[in-house]
């Protein structure tokens, strides 16, 4: 038996003037996955999400939320979202912001309580929004976005300016909602913590997606390793060795991109004999998704 999507894009096209922000865009997302929107500015990731909750209407093609139109009222109470950018009326309390999203969403105002214990915000009810801290308001905008238990939860950002024990306990909140099947779909420019938190990572660029595949796939694409090393070549030097793509430094190290590291390493031996500080890593996350926008690129 097939599993019916939560979210699907169909030949998405928008404009916006002169500038194609999305050009035939396919996109699948099911029950319990996580999949994250990675590609640089401009790339059509804040199109997608807004036609997504119902902000545009496609020009082209279609989107749908657990089949239904996510301009209609019913089917946007299945959605929960979490902006970066949204902002709190400070005469509001978080025990207040959290039961308007409830009762907005068809639900009793008693449904905010085992969120905000869920979030650790129960503590915090009766603060009000200027007394809260950046970390404190990312969590009440999750709290509002998951108290309507969505089927599928749209974040823009969503650790920016957490701590790494902040941003730990976020993903685990989140893992347990994905248990129960809801679908996540994340914007980031936090590209290896996408790596470590999403199923499938989808990169966009020019309105076009480049690549959907689990993040290790994505890596297993790119062959080239990243060499760290201090030495008293300088970068003019370095480029000219055999296999370098790129180098970088990095304070009193250089970043050294190659696909040959046997052969970079042989002849930095040969005309560096003091060199230190020598580390050689597979390419990340970043390097594969920088690979792919630059290929794109290249070929226009």
């Amino acid at each position: 038996m097939t599993t019916q999507a939560v979210m699907t894009a169909e030949g998405l096209r928008y404009r916006y003037g002169e500038t194609l922000a999305l050009d035939g865009v396919d996109l699948r997302v099911d029950p319990g996955e996580c999949v994250a929107l990675l590609g640089p500015n401009g790339a059509g990731k804040s199109t997608l999400v807004a036609l997504t909750v119902g902000l545009f209407a496609p020009q082209q093609g279609s989107v749908r939320v657990v089949g239904g139109d996510p301009r209609r009222a019913a089917t946007r109470r299945r959605l929960g979202v979490a902006q970066q950018t949204l902002g709190f009326p400070n005469t509001l309390t978080v025990d207040e912001l959290v039961t308007g999203a409830a009762v907005r969403g068809g639900l009793r105002a008693s449904a905010a309580a085992p969120v905000l214990a869920e979030l650790g915000l129960a503590e915090l009810r009766r603060r009000r929004v200027p007394k809260l801290s950046g970390g404190q308001k990312q969590r009440v905008q999750l709290a509002m976005a998951l108290v309507t238990d969505p089927a599928l939860l749209v974040l823009d950002e969503p650790t920016v300016g957490l701590d790494t024990s902040a941003r730990r306990h976020f993903w685990q909140i989140l893992a347990r909602r994905r248990a129960q099947g809801t679908a996540v779909l994340v914007t980031t420019h936090l590209i290896e913590e996408s790596a470590a938190v999403a199923d499938r990572v989808v990169v966009l660029d020019r309105g076009r997606i480049l690549a959907d595949a689990p993040p290790e796939e994505l890596v297993a694409r790119l062959p080239d390793r990243t060499v760290t090393v201090s030495t008293r070549l300088d970068r003019w030097e370095l480029e000219q060795l055999p296999g370098v793509l790129s180098v970088t430094p990095e304070h009193d190290l250089m970043r050294i991109q190659t696909r040959s590291p046997e052969d970079l390493l042989r002849a930095l031996l040969d005309r560096d004999e003091q060199l230190s500080e020598l580390r050689v890593q597979d390419a990340g996350l970043e390097e594969a998704v920088l690979a792919l926008t630059d290929r794109a690129e290249a070929a226009q």
